[in-house]
């Protein structure tokens, strides 16, 4: 990967590249871009920016306050496959244009924060991140919300609801509901495309474990990636669900990493592995529960103690909380334990020895923005560290089969958005410990969520309630 914006503008000249595509991150997890023929960028577009429109960016700029810079960041770039035209895109940091400081509600720039203070604190200077996004493949998605009618309609080629259908033939292997996992084609109708998903992240420079189908019916799916340091997973995070999209499209079928597309099924988690090492030692390597370290242990409790308002983040949608909901394996319990995957936080089985040791998150789902959700569970951990945060006793027993006085002692996560935003709006110093995120950021964020609140869940009709109410 070139280094310097010289190295990278030969690398464009050499491979026949005719145009930048220059590609950012709004405050949702969007990225947008815009696209440059190779001899109107320069070397100095590296250091001073080129300019752009901000103000049509959801949760960023005002219309009198709209010009902004973007930043190109020579490590990023990479030539995009998708195109017609060859294209090489380069990520770029945002920036004021009369300041020339980051802007200060730019994801990434969040991130950098966060990774600057973990450093700055001396505790670490390494924080490992390694999300497992599952997504949903479909042959078929149509969906509307207008003044007069709301509807949605999915389908899918392996999905248990197409066993009777005509499909002219039917050949059968379908996928029952919840029996998704590990299936061998013919049942797994897309292994070819998952492999296909998998090559191209090898291809740009995304290193992969493997591939699978999940649990749920219709064609879900997870790639798991191979750890990496916090920003650059990030911006791996991005560059992978931007290929599970366009691969899926140029074969004929839709992917979505949307939480809970399908009732009565599984949804799609994005468990987060992390640690945090200095000097090339993992420092959650111990000889403590799970074989981890007390500040491993703290770190947990960091987590658990902001989960409410972490949940902002990591699972920042009304559908998230759709998903979080007991007896589809989904972490509802604010709890801790080693290999026990209904609890929040489970401790894997390091087989690698003390450089594997960590903690899974398994709350997280893949509608949450990466720079963001990564910053925030970084801050959440690193608060349990400074403050020696005890997570309390582990759970390891069967969550969805506690007695009752196990579930008196367990903490849910909350039931839906508004609560978190709730949490949020008073549980947030931990965030703003080295000026990571800044009240600006939190106020616009939650004021951003409650109005999706508010047009989701008090303004329009609900399908289900033509059913339950139409008659009265």
């Amino acid at each position: 990967m070139a280094k310097t914006p010289k190295e990278v503008l030969s690398w464009a000249k050499a491979e026949g590249v005719q145009f930048i595509d220059i590609r950012f991150t709004d405050i949702l997890g969007t990225m947008h871009h815009f696209t440059m023929p190779l001899h109107a960028v320069g070397e100095d577009d590296f250091s001073k920016g080129i300019g752009f429109d901000g103000s049509s960016i959801r949760g960023w700029k005002a219309i009198n306050e709209s010009d902004m810079l973007a930043v190109l960041d020579p490590d990023s770039a990479y030539i995009d496959p998708f195109f017609q035209h060859k294209t090489m895109a380069i990520i770029a940091d945002i920036c004021e244009p009369i300041t020339l400081k980051p802007y200060s509600r730019s994801p990434r720039y969040i991130l950098k924060k966060a990774i600057e203070y973990l450093k700055k604190s001396g505790i670490a200077d390494t924080a490992y991140f390694g999300p497992e996004a599952e997504f949903f493949i479909f042959s078929d998605v149509r969906f509307e919300q207008v003044q007069n009618k709301g509807f949605y309609f999915i389908d899918s080629i392996d999905a248990v609801w197409n066993m009777g259908a005509d499909e002219k033939p039917n050949l059968g292997y379908k996928v029952r509901t919840k029996e998704g996992y590990f299936p061998l084609p013919p049942t797994d109708q897309f292994q070819d495309l998952r492999t296909e998903m998998l090559d191209m992240c090898e291809k740009m420079g995304i290193p992969t474990e493997k591939h699978h189908h999940e649990v749920a019916s219709a064609g879900q799916a997870e790639i798991n990636l191979v750890l990496d340091e916090g920003l650059k997973m990030a911006d791996k995070m991005m560059l992978y669900k931007y290929v599970v999209k366009n691969v899926a499209r140029r074969n004929g079928f839709t992917a979505t990493f949307m939480p809970k597309p399908l009732f009565g099924d599984n949804g799609s988690g994005m468990h987060t592995h992390q640690s945090l090492w200095k000097d090339g030692k993992n420092l959650f390597a111990g000889t403590g529960y799970g074989n981890l370290s007390d500040m491993a242990m703290n770190y947990i409790g960091g987590i658990l103690e902001h989960g409410p308002s972490l949940l902002a983040f990591t699972n920042p949608t009304t559908n998230s909380y759709k998903r979080l909901v007991p007896g589809y394996e989904a972490p509802v319990n604010l709890v801790y334990s080693a290999r026990n995957r209904s609890a929040s936080i489970r401790i894997p089985i390091a087989v690698h020895g003390d450089k594997a040791r960590r903690l899974e998150f398994r709350t997280p789902d893949p509608a949450c923005n990466p720079y963001l959700a990564f910053a925030a569970m970084l801050m959440a951990g690193l608060d349990g560290v400074k403050k020696k945060t005890n997570p309390g006793e582990p759970a390891d027993f069967n969550l969805y089969e506690a007695t009752p006085e196990q579930k008196a002692r367990l903490k849910s996560v909350p039931a839906n958005l508004t609560k978190v935003l709730d949490a949020l709006a008073t549980d947030n110093a931990w965030l703003k410990e080295g000026d990571v995120f800044d009240q600006d950021f939190i106020d616009g964020y939650i004021d951003y969520k409650r109005a999706e609140v508010e047009q989701i869940v008090n303004q329009r009709p609900h399908p289900y309630e033509f059913v339950l109410y139409y008659d009265c």
